[in-house]
Formats: C-alpha cells, structure tokens, sequence
C-alpha cells in the first residue's frame, strides 16, 4: 500500500478504537462489490420466477464473508511482506495501527471462509452441486488475490479477475440458484457490474500507484501511469453506461433501467476528484466516491428489474 508523509495517519483518518477496529478491517467501502452482483442476479431471475427468499439472504451473506475475508487475507499478506506499515492508507491498519495479532486477522479470514462454506452447502442443497465447484473457485481466487506465491494484486490482472468473479461469476450463480437455468441475457447483463466492481479496484490502484511501484508491483495503473489510468478509468465507465443503454434498447433490461443513468453523476465526480492528486489522501474520496457510484449502479438496476415485474 501506499504510504504518505503524515505524523499520524490514524488521525487524518479519524480512525477510532472499540469495535470500529473490526469494522475497519472489513472495509465496509468494498463490500458494495459483494453485495450489488447478488441483489442484481436474483432481482434479475425474479423477472422469470418466483424467488426463494431464504436461497437469496444466504447467498447474500456468503458473497459478503468472502469478500470480507479477502480483504483480511489482504491486510495479513501486506503485513507479512512488509508492504504495510502505520502510514499506510487504504488499508483496515488493525495490524499496523491497531496491534492486532496478524494471527488473529487469518484466523477470522478463515472463520468467515467456514461460514461461507456452510452457507455454501445449504445453497446447493436447495440447487445444484456445481455450484459447490464454483464456490471453492470463488474462496481461492480470494485467497489467492493477495495470497501465494504469485499474488493476482500485484499483476495487470486483478481488475480483470475481480470483475469476473465477483461481477459475472456471483451474478451468475444468483440467478442460477433461484431459476435452475443459466442464460445468455443474465451473461450480458453482468458485464456492466464486472466492470464497476473492476473500476473499484482500479481506483484503488491509482491511489496506490507510487507505493506499489516502490515494491515491485506491475499494476495497471503502474503500467499506464497516473494520468492515462485515470482516463482508463474514464473509459470503463463510459463503456458500462454504453452497455446499460444497449441492453435497454435490446430489451435485456426493462425501460425503467434508465434510472441506472442516475449515478453517471458520481462517476463524472470520481475522475473529478482523481485529477491533479498525487497525494494517497487526497484520492481516498475519488476512491470512496469509486465504491458509491458501484452502489448507486447496482441498486438502481436492481430496483429496476424489481419494478417491472409490477410495471
């Protein structure tokens, strides 16, 4: 991670002690990614059938927890690699800040994996079995990310993967679960979200663009440099949106997807809010502000979909 010449980060930040240590470590910003693919999927496989309810929360809270561990499995491999010390932002800071045990960080990405296994087992249960193969594919990609030998994080890769797993394969296996057929259309309509989910992680990289290159990291944004990745950045958002108009001409998305257009202002207001910074600081709001357009995005098109069936 990036690390900035503050006196006291913890302060900037307005970190404080309790239980908001363990929310920090969750990194509640990136949890959008985890929840807006499974309330899209099965709000889109309610435009087809009936949904079962119970099938939808587990699903929700498993695609939580490995999100949730992912981001711990990062904060300990950053630690254990030294990329991480107390000046570091964009991170929960439990382990350098806070003196948790990096111990105590794996044990509860771990848990939480436990659990989504559990949850995993009802879910196919109630669907399929494939789903379990796809399940474990999703938890090593997660560990994977910041874990192993390899870590996907440090490649040109992990916006890529990140979008794919958590965008189109997690949209995918909501719907699945809920109508027992995988179509075309629900294919296509993830795309938009992979590539919102993947802006996430772009704009994290760009924030990080001076600390990840001091540690040998080959990043998009390292690869491009600060100001092209920005207008990567820019592209991808243009494209999901060219997308979204598509599809509702095409009639994959209903006509109440408009409001999806709703957000385009958030995403006007992250490139604004990126230009001209160099400062880790001053990019956590174009970060923070990555996050809520992904928010905004997903729940309009959800609630979209949700309309139409009565619309």
């Amino acid at each position: 991670m990036n690390s900035i010449n503050q006196s006291s980060v913890k302060e900037a930040m307005n970190e404080k002690s309790g239980l908001q240590i363990w929310w920090r470590l969750l990194r509640p910003h990136t949890l959008t990614a985890s929840i807006v693919p499974v309330f899209v999927g099965t709000m889109f496989a309610l435009t087809r059938s009936e949904i079962n309810l119970f099938l939808f929360l587990a699903m929700l809270l498993a695609s939580i927890l490995i999100q949730a561990a992912t981001n711990m499995f990062n904060e300990y491999y950053d630690y254990v690699l030294g990329l991480d010390n107390e000046k570091s932002v964009g991170i929960g800071g439990t382990i350098v800040r806070d003196g948790i045990s990096p111990k105590t960080v794996l044990r509860l990405a771990l848990t939480f994996f436990g659990i989504a296994i559990l949850l995993g087992i009802y879910i196919c249960m109630e669907s399929s079995w494939w789903i379990a193969v796809i399940g474990i594919l999703c938890m090593l990609f997660g560990y994977l990310y910041t874990g192993g030998p390899y870590p996907i994080a440090y490649t040109p890769f992990g916006e890529l993967f990140s979008g794919f797993f958590m965008g189109t394969v997690i949209i995918g296996i909501s719907y699945y679960i809920q109508t027992s057929v995988l179509t075309g259309s629900v294919i296509w309509l993830s795309i938009p979200v992979a590539i919102f989910i993947g802006a996430i992680m772009l704009s994290n990289n760009i924030r990080d663009l001076d600390g990840d290159k001091e540690n040998g990291r080959k990043t998009v944004a390292i690869l491009l440099g600060r100001k092209n990745a920005i207008r990567f950045l820019a592209f991808m958002f243009i494209s999901a949106y060219s997308l979204t108009a598509a599809y509702v001409i095409a009639g994959i998305l209903p006509a109440w997807s408009v409001l999806a257009f709703l957000s385009i202002f958030k995403a006007a207001d992250v490139i604004r809010k990126f230009r001209g910074k160099t400062n880790s600081l001053e990019m956590m709001p174009a970060m923070a502000a990555t996050g809520k357009t992904n928010t905004m995005y997903g729940l309009l098109i959800g609630f979209s979909l949700l309309v139409s069936n009565f619309f």
